[in-house]
């Protein structure tokens, strides 16, 4: 038994590891205005948030399309996987699991469509478990139930320094309250349960990095703590910040790619991590 993962470009995931793992990315595409471009094919994270200071339009996201999740579940069939497990951004801000579950109804093969209900590191962290139980052997029924397991426990938090790309992009959820007053605090969202919801706001930037590490704190014992950010250059300072309660040494550091770069606008800081089961 092969079993072999696929995910979608809002994992945020890039390196040798996803490469050794045998991981397979199926990307969203992005817009700026007329121009069309494939996530990480044709747009590096370095160029997206370079248009993103240069552009004055807003970047839209568009799902794959189910024919893109076809190629990769038919690629991977060929190269021998006898199950597929593809673990998606989550279907409350996307469309691309619904086209992944299209794919998969097409082909008369073992694949198993989850939502990760969750995206950037909090998704990667899941996909990259799948992959290395694969690796080492798992069944599929295992790595469902690990997956699933993972996605309920998992918390993502981030500090925006704008709200103005989620609130154009249509994101915005229950964060609406903060759209009033969105030109006087930097706020702060939980997007623990797939969606967009409030969770604190702040008049600087450096409270709202301080309220996530006093946040980060009261949940007590974590496990697999992700750092993602978007291109934000104070992203040392927050590690220092999150290093006064936990420990850092050996946390994934990930730049926030364009899927979610567009709706989280640039500077944008966050983690991703699990409460223990």
């Amino acid at each position: 038994m092969t079993v072999r993962i696929v995910t979608d470009s809002a994992c945020d995931l890039r390196g040798g590891e996803v490469a050794e793992l045998g991981i397979e990315i199926v990307p969203l595409s992005i817009r700026f205005g007329d121009d069309e471009y494939t996530d990480r094919e044709e747009l590096s994270v370095e160029e997206f948030y370079r248009l993103l200071d240069e552009s004055d339009a807003l970047p839209e996201t568009a799902a794959p399309s189910p024919g893109q999740f076809a190629a990769a579940f038919q690629r991977q069939l060929d190269a021998g996987a006898s199950s597929i497990i593809c673990i998606n951004l989550s279907s409350a801000i996307s469309a691309t699991m619904q086209s992944a579950k299209t794919a998969a109804a097409e082909l008369e093969a073992d694949i198993r469509v989850l939502d990760s209900v969750s995206l950037t590191s909090g998704l990667g962290t899941i996909v990259l478990s799948a992959a290395r139980m694969a690796a080492d052997g798992a069944s599929a029924e295992e790595i469902v139930d690990t997956a699933q397991s993972m996605s309920k426990r998992t918390h993502v938090f981030g500090a925006l320094d704008t709200l103005e790309n989620l609130k154009k992009g249509g994101r915005i959820g229950g964060a609406q309250a903060l759209v009033g007053t969105m030109l006087s605090i930097k706020p702060i969202l939980d997007l623990s349960t797939g969606e967009v919801q409030e969770a604190g706001k702040q008049r600087t930037r450096k409270k709202s990095l301080t309220w996530m590490r006093d946040n980060l704190a009261s949940f007590g014992e974590i496990e697999n703590l992700a750092i993602m950010h978007g291109e934000a250059p104070d992203v040392d300072d927050f590690i220092a910040l999150l290093a006064e309660v936990t420990d850092v040494e050996n946390v994934r550091i990930d730049k926030i790619g364009a899927v979610i770069g567009a709706h989280g606008g640039p500077r944008v800081v966050g983690y991703s991590f699990q409460v223990p089961a």
